[in-house]
Protein backbone atom coordinates (compact mmCIF):
# COMPACT_ATOMS: atom_id res chain seq x y z
CA UNK A 1 0.00 0.00 0.00
CA UNK A 2 1.61 3.13 -1.05
CA UNK A 3 1.36 6.13 1.68
CA UNK A 4 0.93 9.47 0.67
CA UNK A 5 1.35 12.16 3.82
CA UNK A 6 -2.33 13.51 5.11
CA UNK A 7 -3.41 16.64 5.91
CA UNK A 8 -3.78 14.75 9.74
CA UNK A 9 0.10 13.88 8.52
CA UNK A 10 0.92 17.04 7.90
CA UNK A 11 -0.46 18.41 11.17
CA UNK A 12 1.29 16.12 13.37
CA UNK A 13 4.76 17.06 11.34
CA UNK A 14 4.45 20.50 12.27
CA UNK A 15 3.20 19.86 16.09
CA UNK A 16 6.73 18.55 16.45
CA UNK A 17 8.39 20.72 14.76
CA UNK A 18 6.31 23.90 15.47
CA UNK A 19 3.99 23.28 17.99
CA UNK A 20 3.82 26.84 19.13
CA UNK A 21 3.05 28.51 16.22
CA UNK A 22 -0.28 29.59 15.35
CA UNK A 23 -1.80 27.43 12.70
CA UNK A 24 -5.06 28.32 12.37
CA UNK A 25 -7.70 31.07 13.66
CA UNK A 26 -10.94 32.71 13.40
CA UNK A 27 -12.83 35.43 15.04
CA UNK A 28 -13.51 33.21 18.35
CA UNK A 29 -10.44 30.79 18.71
CA UNK A 30 -7.43 29.95 17.69
CA UNK A 31 -5.36 27.36 17.72
CA UNK A 32 -1.38 26.47 17.54
CA UNK A 33 -0.19 23.15 15.85
CA UNK A 34 0.01 21.21 18.67
CA UNK A 35 -3.28 22.15 19.76
CA UNK A 36 -4.45 21.40 16.17
CA UNK A 37 -2.88 18.19 16.16
CA UNK A 38 -4.64 16.84 19.46
CA UNK A 39 -7.84 18.08 18.77
CA UNK A 40 -7.48 16.30 15.57
CA UNK A 41 -6.87 13.04 17.39
CA UNK A 42 -9.76 13.46 19.68
CA UNK A 43 -12.10 13.88 17.49
CA UNK A 44 -10.49 11.28 15.13
CA UNK A 45 -11.17 8.77 18.46
CA UNK A 46 -14.71 10.20 19.12
CA UNK A 47 -15.93 9.14 15.41
CA UNK A 48 -14.43 5.66 15.68
CA UNK A 49 -16.15 5.39 18.84
CA UNK A 50 -19.66 6.33 17.00
CA UNK A 51 -19.13 3.14 15.42
CA UNK A 52 -17.90 4.62 11.91
CA UNK A 53 -15.35 2.64 10.53
CA UNK A 54 -12.54 3.23 7.73
CA UNK A 55 -14.25 4.70 5.12
CA UNK A 56 -17.66 5.64 5.98
CA UNK A 57 -18.98 9.23 4.68
CA UNK A 58 -19.11 12.19 7.72
CA UNK A 59 -20.97 15.05 6.69
CA UNK A 60 -20.87 18.59 7.32
CA UNK A 61 -22.94 21.64 7.27
CA UNK A 62 -21.80 25.08 8.95
CA UNK A 63 -20.75 28.70 7.74
CA UNK A 64 -16.68 29.12 7.88
CA UNK A 65 -15.45 28.51 11.05
CA UNK A 66 -12.21 27.02 12.93
CA UNK A 67 -13.81 23.58 13.52
CA UNK A 68 -13.89 22.67 9.43
CA UNK A 69 -10.16 22.41 9.72
CA UNK A 70 -10.08 20.23 12.83
CA UNK A 71 -12.74 18.13 11.53
CA UNK A 72 -10.47 17.72 8.04
CA UNK A 73 -8.09 16.71 9.88
CA UNK A 74 -9.68 14.54 12.39
CA UNK A 75 -11.66 12.55 9.95
CA UNK A 76 -8.15 12.07 7.61
CA UNK A 77 -6.58 10.95 10.97
CA UNK A 78 -9.95 8.29 11.53
CA UNK A 79 -9.82 7.44 7.60
CA UNK A 80 -13.30 8.50 7.12
CA UNK A 81 -15.06 10.34 4.20
CA UNK A 82 -15.63 14.39 4.91
CA UNK A 83 -19.05 14.71 2.69
CA UNK A 84 -19.24 18.80 2.72
CA UNK A 85 -22.65 20.60 2.21
CA UNK A 86 -22.90 23.79 0.57
CA UNK A 87 -24.99 25.73 3.30
CA UNK A 88 -26.78 27.75 0.72
CA UNK A 89 -28.80 24.49 -0.44
CA UNK A 90 -32.80 23.59 0.08
CA UNK A 91 -33.17 21.36 2.58
CA UNK A 92 -34.33 18.44 -0.34
CA UNK A 93 -30.98 19.33 -1.90
CA UNK A 94 -29.10 18.40 1.18
CA UNK A 95 -31.76 15.39 1.95
CA UNK A 96 -30.33 14.06 -1.23
CA UNK A 97 -27.04 14.45 -0.91
CA UNK A 98 -27.20 13.13 2.32
CA UNK A 99 -28.64 9.82 1.52
CA UNK A 100 -27.28 9.37 -1.90
CA UNK A 101 -23.55 9.47 -0.11
CA UNK A 102 -25.13 7.04 2.85
CA UNK A 103 -23.96 9.19 5.81
CA UNK A 104 -23.01 7.85 8.83
CA UNK A 105 -22.83 10.70 11.15
CA UNK A 106 -23.25 14.80 10.70
CA UNK A 107 -21.67 17.94 12.16
CA UNK A 108 -23.88 20.78 11.93
CA UNK A 109 -23.38 24.20 12.74
CA UNK A 110 -26.22 25.65 15.23
CA UNK A 111 -27.68 27.96 12.91
CA UNK A 112 -28.68 24.98 10.45
CA UNK A 113 -29.98 22.44 13.14
CA UNK A 114 -33.55 23.19 12.43
CA UNK A 115 -33.02 22.90 8.84
CA UNK A 116 -32.01 19.33 9.20
CA UNK A 117 -34.46 18.72 11.75
CA UNK A 118 -37.04 19.42 9.12
CA UNK A 119 -35.14 16.55 7.06
CA UNK A 120 -34.82 14.05 9.81
CA UNK A 121 -37.09 11.87 9.10
CA UNK A 122 -36.00 11.28 5.73
CA UNK A 123 -32.54 10.55 6.71
CA UNK A 124 -31.21 7.32 7.77
CA UNK A 125 -28.36 8.37 10.17
CA UNK A 126 -28.18 6.84 13.28
CA UNK A 127 -30.14 9.13 15.72
CA UNK A 128 -26.81 9.17 18.44
CA UNK A 129 -24.74 10.28 15.25
CA UNK A 130 -26.14 14.24 14.96
CA UNK A 131 -23.85 16.44 16.16
CA UNK A 132 -24.07 19.93 16.72
CA UNK A 133 -21.46 22.81 16.51
CA UNK A 134 -23.14 24.36 19.98
CA UNK A 135 -22.55 24.69 23.73
CA UNK A 136 -26.07 23.55 24.35
CA UNK A 137 -27.29 21.90 21.27
CA UNK A 138 -31.25 21.16 21.24
CA UNK A 139 -33.17 17.61 21.63
CA UNK A 140 -31.85 14.95 19.62
CA UNK A 141 -28.66 16.62 18.96
CA UNK A 142 -25.20 15.65 20.92
CA UNK A 143 -22.04 18.98 21.82
CA UNK A 144 -19.04 18.74 19.49
CA UNK A 145 -17.32 20.12 22.08
CA UNK A 146 -18.63 17.46 24.31
CA UNK A 147 -17.68 14.75 22.16
CA UNK A 148 -14.23 15.92 21.80
CA UNK A 149 -13.82 15.95 25.72
CA UNK A 150 -14.69 12.86 26.28
CA UNK A 151 -12.52 10.96 23.83
CA UNK A 152 -9.48 9.74 24.86
CA UNK A 153 -6.36 11.32 23.70
CA UNK A 154 -3.61 10.29 21.14
CA UNK A 155 -5.71 8.48 18.79
CA UNK A 156 -3.69 6.06 16.41
CA UNK A 157 -3.02 7.19 12.64
CA UNK A 158 -5.43 4.94 10.80
CA UNK A 159 -3.53 3.71 7.64
CA UNK A 160 -4.47 5.51 4.67
CA UNK A 161 -3.39 4.87 0.82
CA UNK A 162 -2.88 7.70 -1.77
CA UNK A 163 -5.84 6.35 -3.63
CA UNK A 164 -8.03 6.00 -0.14
CA UNK A 165 -11.20 8.71 -0.03
CA UNK A 166 -10.61 12.03 1.78
CA UNK A 167 -13.82 13.60 0.52
CA UNK A 168 -17.05 13.67 -1.56
CA UNK A 169 -17.23 16.95 -2.96
CA UNK A 170 -21.05 17.52 -4.46
CA UNK A 171 -21.14 19.81 -7.49
CA UNK A 172 -24.25 20.27 -9.31
CA UNK A 173 -24.92 18.14 -11.87
CA UNK A 174 -26.50 19.19 -15.34
CA UNK A 175 -29.18 16.25 -15.24
CA UNK A 176 -30.51 18.26 -12.12
CA UNK A 177 -28.96 16.04 -9.77
CA UNK A 178 -25.89 16.95 -7.72
CA UNK A 179 -22.62 14.45 -8.19
CA UNK A 180 -20.39 13.63 -5.84
CA UNK A 181 -16.86 14.16 -6.82
CA UNK A 182 -14.21 11.60 -5.26
CA UNK A 183 -11.23 13.35 -3.91
CA UNK A 184 -8.59 11.01 -2.82
CA UNK A 185 -5.78 11.71 -0.27
CA UNK A 186 -3.08 11.40 -2.49
CA UNK A 187 -4.98 13.92 -5.16
CA UNK A 188 -5.24 16.00 -2.19
CA UNK A 189 -1.78 16.00 -0.92
CA UNK A 190 -0.33 16.57 -4.97
CA UNK A 191 -2.53 19.54 -5.45
CA UNK A 192 -1.14 21.23 -2.07
CA UNK A 193 2.52 20.83 -3.25
CA UNK A 194 1.89 22.27 -6.53
CA UNK A 195 0.22 25.23 -5.56
CA UNK A 196 3.10 25.38 -3.06
CA UNK A 197 5.73 25.15 -5.54
CA UNK A 198 3.91 27.35 -8.67
CA UNK A 199 2.71 30.48 -6.33
CA UNK A 200 5.84 30.59 -4.09
CA UNK A 201 4.33 29.83 -0.83
CA UNK A 202 6.53 29.15 2.29
CA UNK A 203 5.16 28.71 5.78
CA UNK A 204 6.50 32.14 6.44
CA UNK A 205 3.03 32.58 4.58
CA UNK A 206 -0.54 33.86 6.07
CA UNK A 207 -3.59 33.02 4.33
CA UNK A 208 -6.99 34.42 5.07
CA UNK A 209 -9.76 31.57 3.88
CA UNK A 210 -12.85 33.75 2.35
CA UNK A 211 -14.25 31.14 -0.11
CA UNK A 212 -16.35 28.85 1.92
CA UNK A 213 -14.72 25.84 3.62
CA UNK A 214 -17.42 23.69 1.92
CA UNK A 215 -15.33 24.49 -1.26
CA UNK A 216 -12.92 23.12 -3.36
CA UNK A 217 -11.08 26.63 -3.17
CA UNK A 218 -10.69 27.03 0.40
CA UNK A 219 -9.95 23.63 0.68
CA UNK A 220 -7.01 23.19 -1.41
CA UNK A 221 -5.83 26.22 -0.32
CA UNK A 222 -5.81 25.26 3.26
CA UNK A 223 -4.68 22.21 2.68
CA UNK A 224 -1.93 23.91 1.61
CA UNK A 225 -0.50 25.85 3.98
CA UNK A 226 -1.39 23.25 6.33
CA UNK A 227 1.49 21.25 4.86
CA UNK A 228 4.16 24.02 4.29
CA UNK A 229 3.37 24.64 8.33
CA UNK A 230 1.87 27.98 7.35
CA UNK A 231 -1.15 29.52 9.65
CA UNK A 232 -4.68 30.18 8.03
CA UNK A 233 -7.09 32.91 9.10
CA UNK A 234 -10.91 32.05 8.53
CA UNK A 235 -12.82 34.79 7.49
CA UNK A 236 -16.25 33.53 9.71
CA UNK A 237 -18.64 35.99 9.02
CA UNK A 238 -22.13 34.86 7.70
CA UNK A 239 -22.12 37.48 5.04
CA UNK A 240 -19.67 39.42 3.46
CA UNK A 241 -18.27 42.91 4.72
CA UNK A 242 -15.66 44.49 2.37
CA UNK A 243 -14.39 47.14 4.69
CA UNK A 244 -13.98 44.12 7.61
CA UNK A 245 -12.11 42.19 5.60
CA UNK A 246 -10.13 45.10 4.76
CA UNK A 247 -9.25 45.47 8.42
CA UNK A 248 -8.35 41.97 9.03
CA UNK A 249 -5.67 41.67 5.99
CA UNK A 250 -3.79 45.27 7.21
CA UNK A 251 -4.02 44.29 11.17
CA UNK A 252 -3.19 40.24 10.83
CA UNK A 253 -0.58 40.89 7.95
CA UNK A 254 -2.15 39.12 5.63
CA UNK A 255 0.21 37.64 2.70
CA UNK A 256 -2.20 35.83 0.82
CA UNK A 257 -6.44 35.26 -0.09
CA UNK A 258 -7.94 34.24 -2.79
CA UNK A 259 -11.43 35.89 -3.58
CA UNK A 260 -13.98 35.68 -6.22
CA UNK A 261 -14.63 38.67 -8.60
CA UNK A 262 -17.96 40.40 -6.82
CA UNK A 263 -15.34 40.05 -3.82
CA UNK A 264 -13.22 42.54 -5.61
CA UNK A 265 -15.99 44.63 -7.13
CA UNK A 266 -17.15 45.59 -3.24
CA UNK A 267 -14.04 46.23 -1.76
CA UNK A 268 -12.95 48.55 -4.61
CA UNK A 269 -16.70 50.32 -4.24
CA UNK A 270 -15.48 51.20 -1.16
CA UNK A 271 -15.03 55.31 -0.44
CA UNK A 272 -11.29 56.15 -0.76
CA UNK A 273 -11.23 57.36 2.67
CA UNK A 274 -11.95 54.11 3.92
CA UNK A 275 -9.43 51.91 1.30
CA UNK A 276 -7.02 54.54 2.79
CA UNK A 277 -7.64 53.82 6.46
CA UNK A 278 -5.89 50.46 5.92
CA UNK A 279 -1.92 49.41 5.44
CA UNK A 280 -2.17 46.22 2.71
CA UNK A 281 1.38 46.29 2.13
CA UNK A 282 1.98 42.71 3.75
CA UNK A 283 -0.43 41.38 0.72
CA UNK A 284 2.19 39.39 -1.54
CA UNK A 285 -0.32 37.34 -3.35
CA UNK A 286 -3.70 37.65 -5.37
CA UNK A 287 -5.83 35.31 -6.37
CA UNK A 288 -8.60 35.61 -8.68
CA UNK A 289 -11.28 32.78 -10.01
CA UNK A 290 -14.62 31.29 -10.64
CA UNK A 291 -15.68 33.95 -13.07
CA UNK A 292 -14.13 36.13 -15.52
CA UNK A 293 -13.25 39.81 -14.44
CA UNK A 294 -13.23 43.13 -15.96
CA UNK A 295 -10.17 45.13 -16.76
CA UNK A 296 -11.32 48.03 -15.01
CA UNK A 297 -11.69 45.19 -11.90
CA UNK A 298 -8.08 44.24 -12.34
CA UNK A 299 -6.35 47.49 -12.76
CA UNK A 300 -8.50 48.66 -9.75
CA UNK A 301 -7.34 45.66 -7.48
CA UNK A 302 -3.51 46.48 -8.62
CA UNK A 303 -3.81 49.93 -7.14
CA UNK A 304 -5.51 48.76 -4.14
CA UNK A 305 -2.57 46.37 -3.03
CA UNK A 306 0.21 48.01 -4.88
CA UNK A 307 2.72 45.14 -3.41
CA UNK A 308 -0.08 42.39 -4.58
CA UNK A 309 0.68 40.30 -7.27
CA UNK A 310 -2.26 39.18 -8.69
CA UNK A 311 -2.78 35.50 -10.21
CA UNK A 312 -5.86 33.91 -11.92
CA UNK A 313 -6.70 30.09 -11.96
CA UNK A 314 -9.55 28.13 -13.86
CA UNK A 315 -9.95 24.59 -12.50
CA UNK A 316 -12.78 22.58 -11.13
CA UNK A 317 -13.80 20.20 -8.46
CA UNK A 318 -12.96 17.70 -10.52
CA UNK A 319 -9.81 18.75 -12.45
CA UNK A 320 -8.11 20.52 -9.77
CA UNK A 321 -6.15 23.91 -10.81
CA UNK A 322 -6.13 23.54 -14.78
CA UNK A 323 -4.59 26.64 -15.60
CA UNK A 324 -2.85 30.12 -14.52
CA UNK A 325 -2.57 33.63 -15.31
CA UNK A 326 0.36 35.35 -13.50
CA UNK A 327 0.58 38.78 -12.93
CA UNK A 328 2.80 39.72 -16.20
CA UNK A 329 0.08 38.38 -17.95
CA UNK A 330 -3.29 39.68 -16.58
CA UNK A 331 -3.65 42.57 -18.85
CA UNK A 332 -1.35 41.27 -21.85
CA UNK A 333 -4.10 38.29 -21.96
CA UNK A 334 -7.14 39.99 -20.02
CA UNK A 335 -10.21 37.54 -21.01
CA UNK A 336 -8.09 34.65 -20.79
CA UNK A 337 -7.77 32.02 -17.84
CA UNK A 338 -3.62 31.00 -18.80
CA UNK A 339 -1.61 28.62 -19.76
CA UNK A 340 -1.24 25.34 -17.88
CA UNK A 341 0.24 25.24 -14.70
CA UNK A 342 2.91 22.99 -12.82
CA UNK A 343 1.17 19.49 -12.33
CA UNK A 344 -1.54 20.06 -15.13
CA UNK A 345 -0.07 18.07 -17.47
CA UNK A 346 -1.41 19.10 -20.59
CA UNK A 347 -4.59 20.39 -22.04
CA UNK A 348 -6.78 18.87 -25.35
CA UNK A 349 -9.71 21.18 -27.01
CA UNK A 350 -11.76 18.52 -28.74
CA UNK A 351 -14.28 18.06 -31.68
CA UNK A 352 -17.27 16.11 -31.01
CA UNK A 353 -15.70 13.26 -32.39
CA UNK A 354 -12.34 13.75 -30.00
CA UNK A 355 -10.35 15.06 -32.27
CA UNK A 356 -7.76 18.10 -31.57
CA UNK A 357 -9.19 21.33 -33.24
CA UNK A 358 -6.64 23.55 -34.28
CA UNK A 359 -5.88 26.89 -32.80
CA UNK A 360 -8.51 29.88 -32.17
CA UNK A 361 -11.24 27.22 -32.95
CA UNK A 362 -13.85 26.08 -30.06
CA UNK A 363 -13.41 22.33 -28.50
CA UNK A 364 -14.57 20.94 -25.51
CA UNK A 365 -11.60 21.24 -22.61
CA UNK A 366 -9.73 18.20 -21.69
CA UNK A 367 -7.42 18.36 -18.97
CA UNK A 368 -4.62 15.45 -17.37
CA UNK A 369 -4.04 16.51 -13.96
CA UNK A 370 -1.72 14.34 -11.14
CA UNK A 371 -4.42 15.26 -9.22
CA UNK A 372 -7.54 14.57 -10.84
CA UNK A 373 -10.66 12.91 -9.25
CA UNK A 374 -11.36 9.52 -8.60
CA UNK A 375 -14.84 9.84 -10.59
CA UNK A 376 -18.43 10.28 -9.17
CA UNK A 377 -19.66 8.56 -6.15
CA UNK A 378 -22.43 5.83 -7.54
CA UNK A 379 -22.66 7.58 -10.95
CA UNK A 380 -20.71 5.09 -13.38
CA UNK A 381 -22.58 6.50 -16.25
CA UNK A 382 -21.52 10.36 -15.01
CA UNK A 383 -17.58 9.40 -14.53
CA UNK A 384 -17.71 7.84 -18.10
CA UNK A 385 -19.12 10.57 -19.77
CA UNK A 386 -16.18 12.96 -17.79
CA UNK A 387 -13.26 10.90 -18.85
CA UNK A 388 -11.59 10.33 -22.01
CA UNK A 389 -8.77 7.93 -21.20
CA UNK A 390 -6.82 9.70 -18.61
CA UNK A 391 -8.20 12.83 -19.85
CA UNK A 392 -10.95 14.68 -17.99
CA UNK A 393 -13.40 17.61 -19.10
CA UNK A 394 -16.27 18.80 -16.70
CA UNK A 395 -17.58 20.47 -19.89
CA UNK A 396 -15.66 23.49 -20.66
CA UNK A 397 -16.01 24.65 -24.23
CA UNK A 398 -12.58 26.57 -24.86
CA UNK A 399 -9.76 28.17 -27.62
CA UNK A 400 -6.34 28.49 -27.49
CA UNK A 401 -4.14 31.45 -29.19
CA UNK A 402 -1.29 31.24 -31.10
CA UNK A 403 0.63 31.69 -27.86
CA UNK A 404 -1.07 28.62 -26.26
CA UNK A 405 -3.37 30.77 -23.77
CA UNK A 406 -6.69 29.06 -22.97
CA UNK A 407 -9.85 31.47 -23.21
CA UNK A 408 -12.95 29.94 -22.39
CA UNK A 409 -15.90 30.47 -24.49
CA UNK A 410 -19.13 28.82 -23.26
CA UNK A 411 -20.18 26.13 -20.66
CA UNK A 412 -21.13 23.04 -22.84
CA UNK A 413 -23.82 22.71 -20.35
CA UNK A 414 -24.94 26.97 -20.07
CA UNK A 415 -23.70 26.68 -16.85
CA UNK A 416 -24.48 30.20 -14.82
CA UNK A 417 -21.75 31.50 -12.49
CA UNK A 418 -23.53 33.80 -9.90
CA UNK A 419 -21.30 35.56 -6.97
CA UNK A 420 -18.81 32.76 -7.42
CA UNK A 421 -21.64 29.59 -7.27
CA UNK A 422 -22.09 27.31 -10.21
CA UNK A 423 -25.39 27.04 -11.46
CA UNK A 424 -27.08 24.38 -13.79
CA UNK A 425 -29.68 25.69 -15.86
CA UNK A 426 -31.12 21.95 -15.91
CA UNK A 427 -31.73 22.23 -12.43
CA UNK A 428 -33.58 25.52 -12.09
CA UNK A 429 -35.73 24.41 -15.27
CA UNK A 430 -36.85 21.22 -13.78
CA UNK A 431 -38.39 22.78 -10.40
CA UNK A 432 -39.62 25.62 -12.65
CA UNK A 433 -41.12 22.49 -15.02
CA UNK A 434 -42.86 21.22 -12.41
CA UNK A 435 -45.32 24.09 -11.82
CA UNK A 436 -48.56 23.62 -13.21
CA UNK A 437 -49.20 26.59 -15.08
CA UNK A 438 -46.11 26.27 -16.70
CA UNK A 439 -45.25 24.27 -19.78
CA UNK A 440 -41.90 24.88 -20.97
CA UNK A 441 -38.94 27.21 -19.25
CA UNK A 442 -35.28 27.90 -19.83
CA UNK A 443 -32.97 29.21 -17.32
CA UNK A 444 -29.96 31.66 -18.41
CA UNK A 445 -27.50 33.87 -16.81
CA UNK A 446 -27.34 37.81 -17.76
CA UNK A 447 -24.90 40.08 -16.61
CA UNK A 448 -24.99 41.73 -13.20
CA UNK A 449 -22.92 44.26 -11.96
CA UNK A 450 -22.39 42.60 -8.42
CA UNK A 451 -22.60 39.28 -9.14
CA UNK A 452 -21.09 38.74 -12.27
CA UNK A 453 -24.63 37.07 -13.56
CA UNK A 454 -27.81 36.19 -12.34
CA UNK A 455 -30.39 33.36 -13.43
CA UNK A 456 -33.35 34.62 -15.72
CA UNK A 457 -35.82 32.83 -16.27
CA UNK A 458 -37.57 32.75 -19.54
CA UNK A 459 -41.45 31.07 -19.09
CA UNK A 460 -43.93 29.40 -21.28
CA UNK A 461 -47.55 28.69 -19.80
CA UNK A 462 -49.91 25.86 -20.26
CA UNK A 463 -52.58 27.00 -22.33
CA UNK A 464 -55.70 28.74 -20.36
CA UNK A 465 -53.12 29.15 -17.19
CA UNK A 466 -51.87 31.85 -15.19
CA UNK A 467 -48.70 32.46 -12.91
CA UNK A 468 -47.05 35.74 -12.67
CA UNK A 469 -43.53 36.25 -12.09
CA UNK A 470 -43.78 36.86 -7.74
CA UNK A 471 -45.68 33.33 -7.56
CA UNK A 472 -42.52 31.39 -10.12
CA UNK A 473 -39.92 33.33 -7.79
CA UNK A 474 -41.49 31.99 -4.79
CA UNK A 475 -42.38 28.54 -6.48
CA UNK A 476 -38.37 28.41 -6.86
CA UNK A 477 -37.23 29.54 -3.41
CA UNK A 478 -39.50 27.21 -1.66
CA UNK A 479 -37.50 24.39 -3.87
CA UNK A 480 -33.91 25.89 -4.56
CA UNK A 481 -30.81 27.50 -2.64
CA UNK A 482 -31.60 31.10 -2.82
CA UNK A 483 -28.80 32.14 -5.25
CA UNK A 484 -30.46 29.74 -8.03
CA UNK A 485 -33.39 31.62 -8.28
CA UNK A 486 -34.33 33.47 -11.16
CA UNK A 487 -33.57 37.38 -10.20
CA UNK A 488 -36.27 37.92 -13.06
CA UNK A 489 -38.91 35.88 -15.04
CA UNK A 490 -39.97 36.77 -18.79
CA UNK A 491 -43.21 35.11 -20.33
CA UNK A 492 -43.04 34.26 -24.34
CA UNK A 493 -45.07 32.43 -26.59
CA UNK A 494 -44.39 28.96 -27.38
CA UNK A 495 -43.42 29.67 -31.07
CA UNK A 496 -41.18 32.20 -30.07
CA UNK A 497 -38.84 30.10 -27.45
CA UNK A 498 -35.75 29.46 -30.14
CA UNK A 499 -35.01 25.09 -30.76
CA UNK A 500 -32.64 23.31 -32.26
CA UNK A 501 -34.43 20.94 -35.39
CA UNK A 502 -34.58 18.48 -32.50
CA UNK A 503 -36.72 20.50 -30.46
CA UNK A 504 -34.18 21.81 -28.27
CA UNK A 505 -33.78 24.94 -26.66
CA UNK A 506 -31.04 27.04 -28.07
CA UNK A 507 -29.95 29.10 -24.84
CA UNK A 508 -27.12 30.98 -26.71
CA UNK A 509 -29.78 32.92 -28.58
CA UNK A 510 -32.35 33.30 -25.54
CA UNK A 511 -29.13 35.10 -23.61
CA UNK A 512 -28.77 37.04 -26.55
CA UNK A 513 -31.94 38.29 -27.49
CA UNK A 514 -32.42 39.47 -23.57
CA UNK A 515 -28.75 41.16 -23.33
CA UNK A 516 -30.31 43.46 -26.02
CA UNK A 517 -33.13 44.55 -24.39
Amino acid sequence: MHRMPTLADAVATHARLRPTKLAVRDSRRRLTYAEWHARSERLAAALRALGLAKGERVAVLAYNRLEWMEIYAGMARAGLVVVPLNFRLAGAEMAYILEHAEVGALIVGSEFCATIDAIRDSLTVPATNFIALAEQPGAGWRAYEDLIEGAAPGAPLEAVAAEDVAALMYTSGTTGRPKGAIRSHGANALIAWATAMEMGFSSDDTALLVMPLCHANSLYFGTTFAHLGGTCLIEDRASFDAEALLRTLADERVTFTSLVPTHYIMLLALPEAVKQRYDLSAVGKLMISSAPARQDTKRGIMALFPRGKLYELYGSTEAGWVTILRPEEQLVKLGSVGREWAGSGAIRLLDEQRREVADGEVGELYSRTAYVFDGYWRNPDKTAEAFDGAWCSVGDMARRDADGYIWLVDRKSNMIISGGENIYPTEVEGVLGAHPAVRDCAAIGVPHEKWGETVHAVVVLHAGQSADETALRQWCRERLAGYKCPSAVSFIDDADMPRTATGKIQHRLLRERFLER
